[in-house]
């Protein structure tokens, strides 16, 4: 942590990301360190007064628990700037009022206005150091990914950029590491000799909950697979780091990408695609997707969608990796599920032949959960599935505290670095690709089912 005071400039600060998600999780940063020296300075084109953004923001740090004595200076030291950000003055504007300090500029803008901000910046001489921190999709494709690094890179260093994907956040998915490679029973054992499939699941019992406008452009694949997932298997498949530096994590991880491909080469026979029909979640009735307010039934937008990749290296070729994520469904499951191939040999005479050993990662709730086959009551030949289950620790903040918290210190650690942002893409591109074309299916499943029917690629 730094004592020099920092500005934290949100573009488009009207918006719902920074309501509410960025100030509260600011809140929950500022209760666990309430002496940082920061000052919040919002920006956009809605209408806004001193009193009433120094409220918005009270309220959002308010909430967190922020200490008194550091919620007043907080909320006594912000500003707000009506400006359109896409017009040359008012930028300038924006940024005078940003002052010539040490500055993070937070885009939570719609990608395409992002890129048409950040050339107006390459035009204006920014505070030494700024920090960019930008929310995803990092482009559309790989080719947009590639142009806008580049972009990034004319007005500031990589390294004092920060692509957001707040899974990174989660306490849970860096306890991934810690699981793996500081217990002497799993690690000998993460590899395609041990394991026979690795699935990471978003199962969400949500529906589409009035976010058509970003959504339906984007969809199950975009939204989930081809960021969040894929850097939950990155961090999952990565070798031993010799230090938890940014520098080297995030080397290990885009080693990963660089090695994974899809199944058989081929996005028709690794991906499927679903939509939810009308049907009924928890109790609520959700109607059919294309009914939803805002969606264009000419999107042919996925709900639902599945891809299996595998990573083609000496330690996992042979291994699928199955991702998948789905809305409106049956019940919430935010997981990885390592499957371990059955044992060499089991004693002729006992049966449960067929039970494979798990273990289960809990992304939210935090939670490990070991199934290993033991010894029923009864028969001591019998075998059957029994389970040893731990929580793990809890975070000390929201995950966009300590998103923010990298991004005060400088420290790159949970951002994504641009070369994995391409890859990335250049992983899910031949499925979107496929799916354009109409050659894998849009199949239909009712809103509160378990999806699809099953499939085994």
């Amino acid at each position: 942590m730094t004592d020099q005071p920092m500005t934290f400039l949100i573009l488009g600060a009207s918006g719902d990301l920074t309501s509410r998600l960025l100030l509260p999780g600011l809140g929950t940063l500022l209760a666990v360190e309430p002496d940082r020296q920061l000052r919040v300075v919002g920006a956009d084109l809605a209408e806004l007064d001193a009193q009433q953004w120094q409220e918005r923001v009270r309220e959002a740090l308010a909430g967190e628990e922020v200490p008194q004595q550091t919620l007043d200076r907080i909320v006594e030291g912000t500003a707000y700037v009506q400006a359109d950000l896409l017009d040359e003055g008012g930028l300038g504007q924006v940024m005078a009022e940003a002052g010539d300090g040490p500055l993070v500029i937070y885009f939570a803008l719609p990608p395409q206005i992002t890129v048409r901000v950040c050339r107006l910046l390459e035009q204006v001489s920014l505070p030494e150091p700024t920090r960019l921190a930008l929310e995803k999709p990092f482009g559309n494709d790989t080719e947009s990914a590639v142009e806008l690094n580049r972009q990034l890179t004319r007005l500031v260093p990589e390294e004092q950029i920060h692509r957001i994907d707040h899974f990174l956040g989660l306490n849970t998915v860096l306890n991934m590491v810690g699981i793996r490679f500081a217990n002497r029973l799993l690690a000998p054992v993460w590899s395609a000799e041990h394991i026979e499939r690795v699935d990471i699941t978003y199962d969400e019992t949500l529906g589409l909950e009035g976010r058509a406008g970003y959504y339906d452009t984007a969809g199950a694949l975009v939204d989930m697979i081809q960021s969040h997932l894929l850097q939950v298997l990155s961090l999952f498949a990565m070798e031993a780091p010799a230090m938890m530096t940014p520098e080297e994590v995030r080397s290990l991880k885009a080693q990963v990408l660089r090695s994974t491909r899809l199944w058989q080469d081929s996005p028709v026979v690794a991906s499927r695609r679903g939509r939810y029909t009308a049907g009924e979640v928890e109790g609520r009735p959700l109607p059919d997707y294309v009914a939803e307010e805002g969606v264009d039934p000419a999107n042919e937008t996925e709900t639902f969608a599945e891809v299996v990749v595998e990573v083609r290296n000496g330690r996992w070729k042979g291994v699928p990796f199955v991702l998948r994520s789905g809305k409106a469904l049956e019940r919430v499951a935010k997981q990885v599920e390592v499957t371990f191939r059955p044992p060499p040999h089991v004693p002729t005479g006992m049966t449960g032949h067929g039970l494979r050993d798990r273990l289960l990662m809990e992304l939210k709730p935090g939670a490990m959960t070991i199934q290993l086959a033991v010894n029923a009551q009864g028969d001591p030949l019998d075998l059957e599935p029994k389970e040893l289950r731990a929580e793990l620790g809890k975070s000390r903040m929201q995950p966009y505290g300590e998103v923010i918290a990298g991004i005060l210190d400088g420290n790159p650690l949970l951002a994504i670095r641009g070369d994995v942002a391409e890859e990335c893409w250049r992983i899910v591109s031949p499925v979107m690709e496929a799916w354009r074309s109409g050659e894998v299916p849009l199949e239909e499943y009712p809103a509160g089912s378990t999806g699809p029917e099953p499939w085994q690629p």
